[in-house]
């Protein structure tokens, strides 16, 4: 698991194709090498991989057929920075939220403040029941809180800190990202039951507890 608070960028040195996906050759500081032994757990733009060599400047992943086409990881131009996050370990601070590195889906930038202000992300709108605001959502890894939730959109506020310590500095309008839901929010849809969790989750989303009495009991199981 990961909490979505970057300290590290690496640098996306190479990118080979082989059988059923690719291999990735992340250049990283020693903190991030460190723990990149293999078999290790790391999140790379909030994809999480696993570790299968290094050496003492970089270490290399691979990469799956899915994992190329749901991230934007096969996308990326070599030399792009990277958002790096080694596996939470039991005691360390939890000072994002609890992330599992599993991408949801893509967005994209649809707009940017010239100073400080809200950035405007899309989503896909089956993604929307799952964002809500004041709660918690994963862009290329980094742990951000939702300002707006809209059908196919939403918005964060991004301190200067954060932007000159992210690849978000380089992010322009169109670019894609990699979009992670709340995990809890996903267990919510689940137990709302079904086909219909995605309504039922717009309806709170909108109306709260009194929009839901409209919906009446779950059948009993």
């Amino acid at each position: 698991m990961f909490t979505g608070l970057i300290r590290h960028l690496g640098t996306l040195e190479a990118r080979s194709s082989r059988s059923g996906g690719a291999r990735l050759r992340i250049a990283s500081p020693k903190a991030v090498l460190d723990r990149a032994e293999e078999g290790a757990s790391i999140a790379v733009n909030g994809c999480c991989l696993t570790a299968v060599a290094r050496d003492g400047r970089a270490w290399e992943a691979d990469l799956s057929e899915e994992t190329l086409l749901k991230t934007t990881l096969g996308q990326l131009p070599i030399g792009s920075k990277l958002h790096l996050e080694p596996a939470l370990r039991v005691g360390d601070p939890l000072d994002g939220h609890l992330m599992l590195g599993h991408v949801d889906a893509f967005g994209a930038l649809a707009s940017r403040p010239t100073g400080e202000g809200l950035w405007r992300f899309t989503l896909p709108t089956e993604l929307a029941p799952l964002v809500a605001e004041k709660g918690s959502i994963a862009v290329d890894g980094v742990s951000l809180t939702v300002v707006d939730a809209g059908s196919d959109f939403f918005t964060v506020a991004l301190i200067p800190e954060t932007v000159t310590r992210t690849a978000f500095a380089d992010l322009r309008p169109g670019d894609r990202v990699n979009l992670e839901a709340d995990p809890l929010a996903r267990y919510a849809a689940r137990l709302l039951g079904g086909k219909s969790a995605s309504a039922k989750l717009a309806s709170f989303a909108e109306g709260g507890w009194a929009a839901m009495e409209a919906w009446g009991p779950d059948p009993e199981v």
